[in-house]
């Protein structure tokens, strides 16, 4: 569980005046240079990674470095020691390195380097040292110090690694052949026969010094840009140091034992790193925020912090409830606590039971095996849905060829691939080096940003789109299974058909005071009402959690009065147009439309059409404006004789109901907007 040291990397780059030539429709060595350490560099500051990071020039036309003197090692320049990367760094490889006029030997750099990573790791810790060097190897190279660098870089325990516009083959070398395997892919992209002698003499000096520092695979840790750029288009994943988590586990009264918790898994969210700056100065300093506590009153009378509680809101009221009153309410232990309360066979606990955001691992004496902590639901948590069985409709029965496609489909999508000898298997699904596409993006985009303030974001990059699609493996393979399912499955578009009145419907006597055999029963028209939530628990009253709820269940029961509990309900949209703001505004409006419905079916049609017209008097007196315009957009307006024949009120009347009243003075129409800005904003922070 111990977390890695951090590691010195020196960035070693040829700038020489071969490493700028390039074929006129590609990019030059020096820039894909560039591009495969600007990849590096973003890695690590977006990791918030420790690990320090220091930049090596040769090639350039002047010479700063501790080895130099006389004609020794010239035109190497250290142009960064080790510090950790930031944007700063970002900022030099792309626009403060520019390609020199001069050659240099890269053994001669790769010795500046290694002195560079002695002096300046002295009385520090660091689990790793190394150099990565970028050159397309055309400057001379002298061989006479390559036995010393060998093994110093063996002594040192200093990794290298070699990064080319070109493979390095193994052909006529020595070592196992397959060291460049990781290569062959890309050799297509920078034909050998294209290389100069330089190059080749440079080649092999590359292959002999790897090739002698691991005999096994030192080919290995030769890349080419292409390959780079592929491997570091991800970003790092920020390095967590483990936190131990101590405690007594303890089983019953008698049974203590010390344990220590990790966590394992946890969903990572973003740093909550943004501030407000001011745009022009981009500077944080040149912004100051001060928080006034106000009373809601006229003079909007300035009240000290102090003077103020937190409050609890429940339904409409609020409950008052001081930081006080919160520490009494904890729950109080003598010290950490981690009991076993008893023991459940695992086919009681259901996987979908598993909740929570984080998984632990618990260990106790070292060596011994650790326990998986998961967290799992308390009633409240769950949630109860009863669905009908589709065995109960024999048109949903599925037939045998049927079940057999979709068996088919599911085999042709399985992530996990077994090859032909049918015993190895891989995992085409692999969390673990899946990154978060929304962190690849936000660190594209803030990279981009802090280079190019002024540009639009970047398009998204190829590679996180493709995250984003099935493996093109899967794709291929279930495309048989797939059209076998669409031709079992035909979807056919239902229309639906337009109402059609009936004579009887037309020519009904309005005076007839008896049922009508048409009209289906009221639980039936009423999708979202049930017997079910009668059976929830009784309600007596109107409350302010779900009243829409409690008014439909109220008003069937048995001998209800409905003058009485649409006055319930009625109070309860006071309440929420005196709170205002969007989310009472909504519950409003559900009242006022469940309200309208079951008024319309039970025939008390007078008693919600008096509610509706006190409302609207009620809302211009208040300068409800806002609201009354939800009204009118739902086209919630006064119950008609069309829909219930209690009523005497005509379309026509309806709709002219809802229409505001008309302003004597239009003039004053433009500071009435003004103060429908402030409630759009005051709703928006609501």
């Amino acid at each position: 569980m111990a977390r890695s040291g951090k590691a010195a990397t020196v960035l070693c780059l040829d700038v020489g005046c071969n490493m700028s030539n390039s074929a006129s429709d590609e990019e030059s060595s020096l820039e894909q240079a560039k591009k495969v350490m600007t990849k590096f560099v973003q890695r690590q500051v977006f990791a918030e990674s420790k690990d320090e990071v220091a930049v090596v020039l040769f090639g350039t036309d002047g010479t700063r470095n501790d080895l130099a003197s006389g004609d020794q090692y010239q035109n190497i320049t250290v142009h960064r020691s080790l510090m950790l990367p930031d944007f700063d760094l970002l900022e030099d490889i792309q626009d403060v390195i520019k390609p020199g006029s001069k050659e240099a030997d890269f053994l001669d750099a790769i010795i500046v380097c290694m002195d560079l990573l002695q002096k300046e790791t002295i009385g520090k810790k660091y689990e790793k040292r190394h150099i990565e060097l970028f050159t397309d190897l055309s400057s001379p190279v002298s061989e006479d110090q390559l036995e010393i660098i060998i093994a110093n870089l063996k002594k040192t325990g200093i990794s290298l690694q070699f990064f080319l516009p070109f493979p390095v083959d193994v052909d006529d070398g020595g070592g196992d052949t397959s060291a460049s395997v990781h290569s062959q892919m890309h050799r297509s992209s920078f034909p050998r026969k294209g290389l100069t002698e330089q190059q080749n003499e440079g080649i092999d000096v590359v292959r002999k010094l790897m090739h002698t520092l691991d005999e096994g695979g030192g080919l290995e840790e030769i890349y080419t840009f292409r390959e780079s750029l592929e491997r570091l288009s991800m970003f790092k994943k920020i390095e967590r140091k483990p936190m131990a988590w101590p405690c007594q586990l303890t089983i019953g009264s008698n049974l203590s034992i010390r344990i220590v918790a990790y966590k394992s898994v946890i969903e990572e969210k973003v740093k909550k790193v943004w501030t407000v700056v001011d745009a022009k100065t981009l500077r944080k300093d040149d912004v100051q925020k001060e928080t006034v506590y106000c009373l809601n009153d006229d003079d909007e009378t300035e009240i000290q912090r102090d003077d103020t509680i937190q409050g609890f809101r429940y339904g409409s009221d609020i409950v008052p409830f001081s930081k006080e009153d919160e520490e009494q309410m904890k729950y109080k232990t003598e010290a950490k606590c981690f009991s076993v309360l008893g023991f459940s066979r695992s086919s009681q606990i259901q996987r979908h039971y598993y909740m929570g955001n984080q998984v632990l691992k618990v260990f106790a004496a070292k060596g011994d095996e650790c326990l998986i902590y998961v967290q799992l639901p308390y009633m409240e948590d769950l949630r109860q849905y009863i669905f009908s069985s589709l065995k109960n409709n024999k048109k949903c029965i599925p037939t045998a060829d049927q079940l057999s496609a979709v068996d088919s489909l599911i085999d042709s999508m399985n992530l996990v691939y077994e090859d032909d000898d049918g015993e190895t298997f891989e995992d085409l699904f692999k969390p673990s080096k899946m990154p978060n596409p929304h962190f690849q993006r936000l660190y594209q985009c803030l990279q981009h940003k802090a280079f190019h303030p002024n540009e639009p974001l970047p398009p998204i990059e190829p590679h996180l789109l493709e995250m984003l699609e099935m493996p093109q493996v899967v794709k291929e393979r279930c495309q048989a299974p797939l059209e076998k399912v669409k031709a079992l499955f035909p979807l056919k578009e239902v229309v639906k058909k337009k109402e059609e009145k009936t004579a009887q419907d037309i020519f009904k006597d309005n005076s007839e005071d008896g049922p009508n055999p048409k009209k289906p029963k009221i639980e039936d028209e009423e999708g979202s009402f049930s017997i079910i939530k009668l059976a929830e628990g009784k309600v007596t009253s109107v409350g302010s959690v779900n009243p829409a709820e409690d008014f439909r269940i109220l008003v069937r029961q048995k001998n209800a009065d409905f003058r009485d509990v649409s006055q319930q309900l009625i109070s309860r949209i006071d309440q929420f147009l005196e709170n205002k703001g969007s989310q009472y505004y909504m519950k409003g409006i559900n009242c006022i439309r469940v309200f309208r419905e079951e008024a319309t079916k039970l025939s008390k049609v007078h008693c919600f059409n008096d509610f509706l017209q006190a409302l609207k008097s009620k809302v211009e007196d208040k300068a409800l404006a806002d609201f009354w315009e939800i009204l009118i957009q739902d086209r919630i307006s006064l119950i008609t004789k069309d829909e219930a024949e209690g009523s005497s009120v005509t379309s026509e009347e309806a709709e002219k109901f809802l229409a505001p009243k008309e302003k004597k003075n239009e003039t004053l129409r433009p500071t009435d907007e003004g103060g429908d800005v402030d409630d759009l904003v005051s709703t928006i922070k609501t």
